[in-house]
């Protein structure tokens, strides 16, 4: 991907605020960006900053485990990002003496504070919180908190955020809670297709050699978008569940129906937008060697492995599947980075082009639909796939 080129000049000094955790990934961003901008020679003047756009903001707790943030320098008339991952678990606090995990709610009130304390002095201000907070959450089914718009709406309204940038949302749909705000939800698709190119060796990528399954209906969209570009069949899985009874927030799995075309020798792409216990994702890959497949690669933009990685160094083991690719948009442990099955994504580089595409407010569009990049891409390691209408 070639650094972007803007008609534009910035709508504003741009300022990135990194909160807890997200500060390796703040710092690969601020790289890109330094780097794409010295080459564009965009005029540095008071604010352009040619070493870091990065924000000094501390995050403090005190003895009780309450915190606030103390933001180090002026941000008046500033394009703000802050960039939150609530979902990174390996960051600490003291507490009466005590350590404590961050969780979700900490980070999403560690936002807020950081909100809080540019007290309107910014010109404007987009979220980027790779993976939403409470996100699945997003639809109500009987007499139950509906917490992802909740988030949206408080953000939106009371701290004056006029864009959210995320990627791969559960449900895009929840944006309808915010239709006053801007709302991206960006999916990884080239970023995957490259990934998967410098991993994996002679693929063959077409009909009969290839195949995309999602593990459940509620995961169509994202196959069918790369299984129309790589002109490839898509199956899913029908997740047979008993309605009856709820167990941990959902109702338990039956068994899983596979809906799709013959996949006897072929190698399958199984995509979904996040890896939680992994549980159900192995049973997928069990049923599909069971119908034959050839070789398995999982691919999901959020790797929680809430459940660590046993099933799956098992199932490695056992030869159910060769590769498992996830981004690096959450935390991602070192004990998973030193898997021989997984494959980390970078997307520091590309959330650096959308920072820069929205400060110079311009179109999304070409960020949003990497068709022709994928292609390229493709035609680079010789697949010589053509461009589909």
């Amino acid at each position: 991907m070639s650094d972007p080129q803007f008609k534009t000049e910035p709508i504003g000094k741009l300022g990135i605020i990194a909160l807890r955790g997200c500060e390796e990934m703040a710092e690969k961003i601020n790289y890109y960006l330094v780097r794409s901008r010295s080459e564009r020679e965009i005029d540095h003047g008071e604010g352009y900053r040619k070493d870091s756009y990065i924000i000094d903001a501390d995050f403090i707790r005190f003895g009780t485990g309450e915190g606030k943030c103390v933001i180090k320098e002026s941000v008046r008339g500033y394009d703000m990002f802050v960039i939150c991952d609530p979902f990174n678990y390996g960051v600490t606090f003291p507490m009466y003496g005590m350590t404590h995990h961050m969780s979700p709610d900490d980070h999403y009130a560690n936002l807020k504070r950081a909100l809080g304390a540019i007290e309107g002095k910014a010109k404007r201000i987009t979220v980027m919180m790779p993976m939403l907070y409470e996100g699945r959450q997003h639809r109500r089914t009987r007499r139950e908190s509906l917490d992802c718009a909740d988030m949206l709406r408080d953000l939106c309204l009371n701290y004056n955020v006029a864009n959210f940038v995320t990627f791969d949302a559960h449900d895009p749909r929840v944006q309808n809670a915010i239709p006053q705000c801007g709302f991206e939800s960006v999916q990884p698709s080239y970023q995957f297709i490259k990934s998967l190119c410098k991993n994996v060796n002679d693929l063959r990528i077409d009909k009969d050699h290839l195949m995309i399954v999602s593990p459940d209906e509620g995961g169509m969209g994202r196959c069918i978008y790369l299984a129309t570009v790589l002109g490839i069949e898509l199956g899913a899985f029908y997740k047979m569940r008993d309605y009856s009874r709820v167990v941990n927030g959902s109702n338990p799995i039956l068994r899983h129906e596979f809906l799709g075309d013959n996949i006897g020798g072929k190698d399958v792409i199984v995509i979904d937008d996040m890896i939680s216990s992994g549980g159900s994702m192995i049973e997928v890959v069990e049923k599909l060697k069971q119908l034959g497949a050839k070789r398995i690669f999982i691919y999901s933009s959020f790797g929680l492995f809430c459940n660590g990685f046993q099933e799956f160094d098992r199932a490695y083991e056992n030869k159910l599947f060769d590769k498992v690719f996830t981004t690096n948009l959450i935390y991602n442990s070192p004990e998973l980075l030193s898997k021989p099955w997984y494959v980390n994504i970078d997307m520091s580089k590309y959330c650096a082009y959308i920072i820069d595409t929205l400060n110079h407010d311009e179109s999304l569009s070409s960020l949003l639909d990497p068709r022709d990049r994928i292609y390229a891409k493709l035609n680079e390691y010789g697949y010589g796939v053509e461009l589909s209408d």
